[in-house]
């Protein structure tokens, strides 16, 4: 059997295999072997006691999470097997955030890592509050055209359309408890979501069947 998504094999044991155990913990969790060669193969491991003691503890001191370290042994040869559960909260080693991809470990950083810590903490891109903007900065108009529109798909009733620009929002959901215009208002909503969100665009698309586009655009904001 190959290395795969979670399954990794290591001849030997180094501090640094820590960021595997990371990768897989931030991933949907996997087995590390220490002892076996590239093709699976065992090759055995030197001190494979202490290290089946020395592993958990480095593992809860720089992860902060447990992981099952078994000690096999074939012939004269240990390995260990590091079985590692998927983590429900982001785990980094040493301030740095690692991911299991396919049979690589990624370094997760820019973009990548904001995204992945939102989802992995409940919370989506478009579900955070932009500072510095709110409702009260939003144009009648841009309420005028999403109502017409909403109305002529039928996504919105005659009823709807007496809701205030405070009302709107907040029945689609694009405010906050507090009452903060998320990012998924501004988008729609605000004349110049460019000046509060950089690179912001929409696709729009027009689709023959469910998985065929028919047609497809790009609108970009761009601030004057």
């Amino acid at each position: 059997m190959a290395e795969n998504q979670n399954v990794e094999w290591k001849e030997s044991w180094r501090d640094e295999y820590l960021k595997w155990v990371c990768g897989f913990a931030n991933a949907h969790g996997g087995t590390i072997w220490i002892g076996k060669n590239d093709k699976g193969e065992i090759a055995g491991v030197k001190g494979g006691k202490k290290l089946s003691e020395d592993i958990p503890n480095k593992i809860r001191n720089y992860l902060g999470i447990v992981a099952d370290v078994n000690l096999h042994s074939e012939g004269d040869r240990d390995f260990l097997e590091i079985v590692v559960k998927p983590s429900s909260s982001p785990v980094s080693y040493k301030g740095e955030y690692h991911y299991r991809s396919g049979s690589t470990k990624q370094r997760l950083t820019g973009q990548a890592l904001t995204q992945f810590i939102y989802e992995r903490m409940g919370q989506t891109w478009d579900a955070f509050p932009v500072d510095g903007v709110s409702v009260d900065d939003l144009r009648n108009d841009s309420f005028d055209i999403f109502k017409e529109q909403s109305l002529r798909n039928k996504r919105m009733n005659e009823d709807d359309l007496l809701l205030s620009n405070v009302e709107l929002p907040d029945s689609l959901g694009v405010l906050t408890p507090e009452g903060r215009l998320t990012r998924a208002g501004v988008l729609p909503f605000h004349h110049q979501p460019e000046k509060w969100i950089r690179g912001a665009f929409i696709k729009i698309a027009s689709f023959e069947t469910p998985s065929e586009i028919r047609f497809m655009d790009e609108m970009r904001f761009m601030v004057p």
